[in-house]
């Protein structure tokens, strides 16, 4: 099962964690034996977005209705080994629809107090406790990440309104189906999963209001991170870069799109197309 428990080594009653990811965009190329510079670049990252990157798949035939079920079962082979059997659940309908919200709602602020109220109109009862723990063991299977706030001005964790990332979008839409509407969440999840793979701590910024998409660190490096999909007019340029500008710290400050005509860079922030980001080896 390409998802598992990190393997860890053993040294004199301590361990060294390995943490493993699905494909990158890049290894997901290497699997499909397309180089960077072929001009199906864009297809083969459509391929990507809607599969996801677990390297089983490069064994079926590109086509929604046999990959999806692969992904289907390997979803469900993790939470029933992983999650159900392991914490010994009960009402596994109440985990699937946890693990639905979350799912469907990636990249955007949760609370677990949302939870409860969404699964109460399902006519489903369950308490902010029980949906933590949940949450917990559904990250414990690697099944999704948890980030959260913190202040630039303070210089502090914020404990509210985390945001959970899935281990692999290809899942979500084997439960889900593939929805364009959502591309905006899933560009963010994949950077933050390629962030996650370069060894970055990353959490959700908040400066003065207005939140800044990832704080990546990693040693004495820091940088800074806004995605969107295409910064197609004026409001949606002033509405990523202007948080980053008013950040007084001379670390490196990014927006990454899927725009393909030049965009300068402004104010030493820089633009860059977000396909070569994660083909770059920086």
């Amino acid at each position: 099962m390409p998802i598992s428990r990190p393997p860890a080594v053993g040294l004199s009653g301590r361990y060294i964690e390995i943490p493993m990811f699905t494909l990158s965009f890049s290894e997901f190329l290497q699997f499909r034996e397309k180089s960077y510079t072929a001009l199906n670049t864009d297809d083969e990252f459509s391929l990507f977005l809607k599969y996801g990157g677990f390297p089983g798949i490069h064994a079926l035939e590109f086509e929604d209705k046999t990959v999806f079920q692969y992904l289907d079962s390997l979803y469900n082979t993790i939470l029933i080994k992983d999650v159900i059997r392991r914490h010994k659940i009960r009402d596994v309908g109440v985990l699937e629809n946890v693990a639905r919200f979350i799912f469907d709602n990636c990249g955007n602020v949760t609370t677990a107090k949302r939870i409860p109220d969404y699964l109460k109109n399902k006519k489903m009862r369950i308490s902010t406790d029980t949906v933590l723990n949940y949450l917990s063991y559904l990250r414990s299977a690697f099944l999704i990440h948890k980030t959260g706030h913190y202040d630039l001005k303070g210089l502090r964790h914020l404990e509210f309104n985390d945001k959970y990332y899935l281990g692999d979008i290809g899942l979500r839409h084997s439960i889900l189906g593939y929805k364009n509407r959502d591309i905006s969440g899933l560009l963010e999840n994949i950077v933050f999963l390629e962030l996650l793979r370069r060894g970055y701590r990353i959490f959700i910024g908040r400066l003065n209001g207005r939140e800044i998409d990832f704080v990546a660190e990693k040693s004495d490096e820091r940088i800074y991170i806004q995605v969107c999909y295409l910064l197609a007019d004026s409001s949606t340029i002033e509405r990523e870069f202007v948080p980053l500008e008013k950040i007084e710290d001379n670390y490196p400050k990014m927006v990454l799109s899927m725009d393909k005509i030049y965009i300068p860079d402004r104010k030493g922030i820089i633009r860059q197309n977000l396909i070569k980001f994660l083909l770059s080896e920086k």
